[in-house]
């Protein structure tokens, strides 16, 4: 075992469990045997005090095979349909599969609504945990039924990453159709290496991952990367490995080097920040100068208006916006203390002048360094 390996097990025993639809899926529409079998492996851990929590794909496919539908899902109503009808049957699977061990399942939907709004956020995270202290198994899918474009996560790498900082998890295991990230696409001609660990997620990183899916699943590996950026952030450490090979969540929870290790980086956004930075969608933009950028990255302070180059977007008191520097690299995302229109009256202005130009000074700070996540 690895000291990476060894360090990142010591002590992890809340784990997310992404199953991918590759991995899921099979001549029945679902892979029975591989449910089951990952399904054991899970059971057997659980009753040595592990905690999982499942994020799992595979309604649409399900849904497609009930319905004895071949060819590929057209359009949005389509693939919600099949949803409707694959669900059922896909807790009804894993119900009966945890149930021969005697552990209960839960199922839970969730648009990107559910966990936009503060409070539902919260009660959904308190949900979850009190799911597993009662050593219930929670199984969550997004609700495609009724997800559309505004409301969709884009796919489950992402839900499993939002999911895996609610849940303050150890560690995400994101189960796929790979043996995990290569140094090229390995189903291209020429000779591709198994990425065994990431200690950060470079633009080489990134070039490797391929963006390309296949017929059953959603993101592909760039999706994947992207997650592991995005928990590893939060000091979460991700394994991307082949779900389909037999015994994979023992080999993985027992040190063996299989798949790819990202480790979490020195610096951990903490729970709020998390959520500001990884699920709220940015509802504009604001254009800041380096005497700002500085002021913000290095100094840990809040955006004043006297930073502010230009704006773009509409947006609205609360809302999530994204602070980019004058060359477009993204530097934040906060909660503004003011509207768009109001911001593009005061940037570039002294906070003292704030209340002469809109009547009323409610805040000095634009964005409160309590309210921002800074890109790490």
């Amino acid at each position: 075992m690895s000291e990476e390996r060894a360090t990142i097990l010591k002590g992890a025993k809340k784990i997310l469990v992404k199953l991918g639809s590759g991995v899921l899926t099979g001549d029945d529409g679902l892979d029975l045997d591989i449910i089951g079998n990952l399904v054991d492996e899970i059971s057997v851990y659980s009753k040595k005090g592990f905690h999982f929590v499942l994020v799992s794909s595979g309604a649409i496919a399900s849904g497609r095979h009930r319905m004895g539908f071949t060819e590929t899902l057209k359009n949005l109503p389509q693939k919600q349909a099949a949803a409707a009808v694959g669900q059922g049957r896909l807790m009804r699977v894993y119900s009966n599969a945890f149930g021969r061990h005697g552990l209960v399942t839960a199922q839970i939907l969730l648009t990107m609504s559910d966990l936009t709004d503060r409070q539902r956020f919260l009660n959904t995270r308190n949900t979850l945990s009190t799911l597993m202290e009662w050593g219930v198994i929670p199984i969550i899918n997004e609700n495609d039924t009724v997800s559309v474009d505004e409301i969709k996560f884009g796919d489950n790498d992402n839900l499993a990453a939002i999911m895996a900082t609610i849940t303050e998890a150890n560690l995400l295991i994101n189960l796929t159709n790979t043996e995990g990230l290569y140094d090229r696409d390995p189903r291209k001609p020429g000779k591709s290496h198994l990425i065994s660990l990431v200690t950060e997620i470079t633009d080489q990183i990134t070039v490797a991952a391929s963006s390309e899916a296949d017929a059953t699943g959603m993101g592909g590996m760039k999706s994947k990367v992207l997650a592991a950026g995005k928990v590893t952030a939060s000091g979460i450490p991700c394994i991307i490995a082949h779900g389909k090979k037999a015994g994979i969540l023992g080999d993985i929870l027992s040190g063996k080097e299989t798949g790819t290790l990202f480790l979490p980086t020195a610096q951990h956004l903490k729970s709020k920040k998390c959520w500001i930075a990884f699920t709220l969608r940015s509802r504009g933009k604001i254009v800041i100068d380096r005497g700002a950028e500085d002021a913000i990255i290095h100094q840990g302070k809040s955006l004043l208006p006297s930073g502010i180059v230009r704006i773009e977007g509409d947006f609205g008191i609360g809302d999530p916006v994204t602070c980019m520097n004058e060359e477009g690299a993204s530097i934040a995302k906060g909660l503004v203390n003011y509207s768009s229109s109001e911001i593009d009256r005061i940037k570039g202005l002294n906070t003292s002048r704030i209340q002469k130009v809109l009547g009323d000074k409610p805040y000095d700070e634009v964005i409160h360094r309590d309210n921002m996540a800074v890109s790490i």
